[in-house]
């Protein structure tokens, strides 16, 4: 195999509703939130974690190809393959590699060849956060949520959940290795599509982390989304 190039995909990820991605702390802290979203350590912005991107896009491509299981698809599903779902399947694990539970010989390595998808860490955009903070506003908010007694009506468990506020901006960037002219960019932006409509990060089915990629270039040069990924 020849690394041929490599393509960069770059776009203004907005935010179209409160998206929580979170930080995994279960510490609780007094008058504090319960539920805190990922920040970055030295600069203490809230940020979209590229494995966050990359596990929801494999995911809903997985779903597509009607293949999905409870663990990421290995090389036994890329090699007994059938049907329809064969190239759908090939192209996915192309793209994001094999479980990492398959253990491949020399030959089955050099077949599929290397991980073709880079995902960056998504900062939040300069201009953007410059405009919050000279209107002395936030980066976060904070959701009061809680449960609902269906027989009494009476609500229950109170949390405080924390979000990126709907119409955050964030600076998104994607590599894509091509090997042997091989032609995966397709399948790339069928999933970018599918996240546009479901959704990014936690409590999707309660309205969170719905995004779009605004200003999506390829190399520099514009492009479109598909508006039927499952065309693709």
């Amino acid at each position: 195999m020849q690394l041929t190039r490599i393509r960069s995909l770059t776009a203004r990820l907005t935010l179209e509703t409160g998206l929580h991605i979170g930080a995994g702390d279960t510490e609780m802290h007094i008058g504090g939130t319960d539920n805190a979203v990922v920040k970055h350590p030295i600069t203490n912005r809230p940020y979209i974690p590229g494995s966050s991107l990359k596990g929801k896009m494999r995911s809903l491509l997985e779903w597509k190809s009607g293949a999905v299981k409870p663990e990421p698809l290995g090389y036994k599903d890329y090699t007994g393959a059938q049907g329809p779902a064969r190239e759908q399947i090939d192209a996915i694990v192309r793209l994001f590699g094999v479980s990492g539970g398959d253990q491949l010989d020399e030959q089955q390595a050099n077949e599929i060849g290397p991980t073709r998808l880079a995902f960056w860490d998504c900062d939040l955009a300069a201009d953007w956060v410059k405009g919050v903070e000279s209107s002395n506003q936030m980066l976060t908010e904070v959701k009061s949520e809680n449960r609902i007694d269906r027989i009494r009506g009476v609500a229950e468990h109170p949390r405080n959940t924390e979000r990126v506020p709907a119409g955050a901006e964030f600076d998104f960037r994607l590599s894509l290795k091509v090997l042997d002219g091989e032609d995966l960019l397709a399948t790339v932006l069928a999933g970018l599509r599918l996240i546009e409509l479901d959704s990014l990060g936690g409590s999707g089915s309660r309205g969170y982390g719905k995004v779009k990629f605004n200003d999506l270039r390829i190399d520099g040069e514009t492009v479109s989304l598909p508006q039927d990924p499952f065309a693709a």
